[in-house]
């Protein structure tokens, strides 16, 4: 079954029992060549244990797989339904909400920080636009987690492409993704640190302007 303008949520509806896969290299990427693969994982879930304490609020959480390690008071916001069951397990300390990324349900300043992992990176324009201006009303501080580029070079990929993902049950869908470098994510985002860059993942704090 092809589903090649598929929203995301249905794509990530379908991928919620095996989303996991993509971060343990089981399944369809158990055979994937990602070298530093886990070392680069174990330093991105070390960075977030690390981080002060706060209001957070998760966007587009997922199953929790990195939500897990956030220190504080934590929202997790995901509008797949089976993504939240599973984050619901994984966090039973936090608040989950059903909601989309681009109109979130919280008045200005709700939380101290907004933080959001693997879900800037599928945005286009004006969809970019709309997730920063909410982020910034919502909290003084935003989190971003990525895709790097240097591991998409590796694996001959472009800096922005669609690709045909298929999943376990033999449904495909495309996808719109980018993948960053840290300097060129933090002057998007309109400022901020490089808190992490290795060959897979970039993540950069970036204050309100």
């Amino acid at each position: 079954m092809i589903h090649p303008t598929a929203p995301l949520k249905e794509y990530y509806d379908t991928r919620a029992p095996e989303y996991d896969d993509w971060y343990l290299g089981r399944g369809r990427f158990a055979n994937q060549h990602r070298p530093e693969w886990e070392e680069d994982l174990r330093a991105l879930v070390a960075l977030l244990a690390c981080l002060p304490p706060a209001r957070i609020l998760d966007v587009a959480c997922g199953t929790g797989y990195l939500t897990q390690h956030l220190r504080g008071e934590i929202t997790a916001l995901d509008q797949s339904e089976r993504m939240l069951a599973i984050a619901g397990e994984r966090l039973p300390g936090a608040t989950l909400v059903g909601a989309d990324a681009l109109s979130l349900p919280f008045e200005q300043d709700s939380f101290e920080r907004v933080f959001t992992a693997h879900f800037y990176g599928h945005l286009q324009e004006p969809e970019r636009r709309r997730f920063l201006d909410e982020a910034r009303r919502v909290a003084p501080e935003l989190i971003v987690v990525d895709s790097a580029l240097a591991g998409a070079r590796a694996q001959g990929r472009k800096s922005e492409e669609w690709q045909e993902r298929v999943l376990n049950d033999g449904s495909r869908f495309t996808v719109y993704k980018r993948y960053f470098d840290g300097e060129q994510l933090a002057a998007e985002l309109g400022g901020g640190s490089v808190l992490l860059e290795s060959r897979w993942f970039v993540a950069v704090l970036s204050p309100r302007p």
